[in-house]
């Protein structure tokens, strides 16, 4: 199947560049690999719209990514393309600490997912911890279905939050309706979770709060590893685009999260530039400023990085402690020596985790993407 272009990602970034490429490109196609189109942010809304003309291809994993904009999917083989727009967006940054894997300990946004998928949270007790405005969203979220928030725990500090809402006061409105759902339910600054066992969260202070569940998530972790193995630039950690959302590579654009963390309003201005220019359409100017005040104002607390004991697990996947790694000078020693990021996340998980603990990051993205069946992998290998 051959598009004028293909967007890789149907969240909001993906979809305002299909918008903004269906006013102008003969074929576009729209590849999620989830059910619906929305990505995370819109998850559980009311079914997203895909624009007209554009084919949207739900449930579709791309394993591979291939010089000429080939893309290799499990589902549909081959899709090729002119032209390329990834807004393959972030996921949740999670850093250890004792009891971290315990059950009970969800990612933030990942307990919102499964509340919205139909996980029940009614008369639970619930808190909300870890960074960034993610955190009020999640703990809105929980109360409207039902869950008893017991605290919200922010790490940064009053004094950083309070000067970033007052730069950007078109922002104030969203925190207001916010808090507004979550009248009585405490926001603590300049606090972390530091031990979960049993049921009791121990904060840094020293309190103690009993819970059902702790969601936790310190911010987020670009997807990047599309970008990576086509080559893209990275500029610390993100993908570097130009004016246009052009990457390095030229004809792949690269919108929303991966770019830089800014939320809703950027993801849709991005999407909207990129589109418009794989299409040879007049873009507006980004604005970058708002992406480095925000990640300012959330700033991580070097603390948060020594709340791991020795035998605190780090890599999931294959059960890797944190004193399991300490021998080890960078990421791919480690990994040869502990299988450490060789689990099914392939690192997405403790990669991050070890960049900010250990100061490593990793050399390369290796194929396929995501795991895939060997039966697929032979069929792309031998099959003309």
């Amino acid at each position: 199947m051959k598009f004028d272009v293909v967007i890789l990602g149907a969240g909001p970034a993906g979809l305002a560049a299909a918008r903004a490429a269906g006013r102008r490109s003969a074929s576009v196609a729209l590849v999620d690999d989830n059910v619906t189109a929305g990505g995370q942010i819109w998850r559980g809304a009311p079914r997203i719209a895909v624009p007209a003309g554009v084919r949207f291809f739900p449930q579709t994993r791309v394993f591979d990514l291939r010089p000429g904009f080939t893309l290799l999917t499990e589902s549909h083989g081959a899709m090729e393309a002119s032209r390329l727009i990834l807004a393959t967006g972030a996921r949740e940054l999670f850093l250890p600490f004792p009891g971290w894997t315990a059950p009970g300990v969800f990612g933030a946004g990942g307990l919102q997912a499964l509340v919205k998928s139909g996980l029940p949270v009614a008369g639970k007790r619930v808190m909300v911890a870890g960074s960034g405005p993610l955190l009020l969203a999640v703990a809105a979220a929980l109360r409207t279905a039902g869950a008893r928030v017991v605290g919200i725990a922010e790490q940064a500090p009053l004094g950083r939050i309070v000067p970033f809402l007052a730069k950007y006061p078109a922002k104030l409105p969203q925190a207001f309706a916010l808090r507004a759902r979550l009248v009585g339910v405490p926001y603590w600054t300049g606090t972390w979770p530091v031990r979960f066992a049993e049921g009791m969260v121990t904060l840094s202070g020293g309190r103690t709060v009993s819970v059902d569940y702790l969601a936790c998530g310190f911010g987020l972790v670009p997807n990047t590893e599309a970008a990576q193995l086509l080559g893209c630039r990275l500029d610390d950690g993100f993908v570097a685009v130009d004016s246009r959302q052009e990457t390095s590579v030229a004809g792949v654009y690269c919108a929303g999260e991966p770019t830089g963390i800014g939320g809703l309003d950027k993801a849709l201005e991005d999407g909207e530039r990129a589109g418009a220019a794989a299409t040879g359409q007049a873009v507006n100017p980004s604005r970058g400023a708002f992406v480095r005040d925000l990640a300012a104002a959330f700033h991580l607390d070097p603390r948060l990085f020594d709340l791991a004991e020795p035998s605190t697990v780090v890599c999931r996947c294959e059960d890797v402690s944190c004193a399991a790694l300490r021998p080890y000078r960078e990421w791919r020693e480690a990994k040869l020596m502990t299988r450490c990021g060789m689990g099914p996340c392939q690192g997405r998980i403790c990669g991050p985790i070890t960049n900010c603990l250990l100061g490593w990051s990793a050399e390369s993205v290796r194929r396929p993407l995501v795991p895939v069946a060997a039966e697929i992998l032979l069929k792309d290998v031998f099959e003309p």
